[in-house]
């Protein structure tokens, strides 16, 4: 996950959009000054091409009406979804099980689009193949690497709303506290802590990711 800027749809708004500003993290991140026109229109509909159709650095997702743009993610952030997203992808190249996506492929989840850090959908429900658009189906598995500037109110409605359309199951990592969160539909939440271990359960039957070694 990576530090937000929102730009709603309201009235009187301009059709250029506004200028905006996305201030860096409090560990230091060097603040960038970006400035992204969006055409939007009061109760507008986005349309899959409009959203494919983006430019800018970062990617964007559409929240509730709101269309955010997310910065680049940090260098630890991105060595760590890396890591996890090969040995997903090693594991799965050997049990055929489905398709794993990088943190740019987009979800639309009933009205929203999301771009979770790493995903897998189960090759079943790729009935038609993999889409060259987004995907309209609800991953089977969500990892979120959570970064310094996340809020934690932001961070609990995106668990409650990938919960709420079908998410099987969600890992949550916090690399700052050195742990994980796993979430399940109608389970509490369970951290694990460095020594414990990612597992797949029986969304991945059989993965198994020692959490040291992906923090370490």
């Amino acid at each position: 996950m990576r530090a937000a800027l929102a730009f709603q749809r309201g009235q009187g708004e301009s059709a250029r959009g506004r200028l905006c500003r996305v201030c860096g993290s409090p560990l230091g991140r060097r603040v960038r000054r970006i400035i992204v026109f969006v055409s939007t229109t009061t109760q507008k509909n986005w349309t899959d091409d409009e959203l494919l159709a983006l430019s800018g650095e970062g990617k964007y997702e559409l929240v509730d009406g709101e269309l955010i743009h997310l910065s680049p993610a940090g260098a630890r952030h991105g060595r760590i979804v890396a890591d996890l997203l090969i040995r997903i992808g090693v594991f799965l190249r050997e049990t055929k099980l489905g398709q794993v996506f990088d943190g740019q492929t987009g979800f639309r989840l009933r009205d929203n689009l999301r771009s979770p850090d790493i995903s897998f959908v189960a090759g079943a429900r790729l009935t038609g193949g993999v889409p060259e658009g987004f995907l309209h189906v609800a991953p089977d598995l969500a990892v979120e690497v959570l970064s310094p500037a996340d809020r934690a109110g932001e961070v609990a409605h995106k668990v409650g709303e990938y919960l709420g359309v079908g998410v099987r199951l969600l890992w949550v990592v916090d690399p700052a506290k050195g742990a994980a969160v796993i979430y399940r539909p109608g389970q509490a939440p369970r951290t694990i802590r460095l020594d414990g271990a990612l597992e797949g359960e029986d969304v991945l039957p059989g993965f198994s990711c020692p959490l040291r070694e992906l923090l370490g």
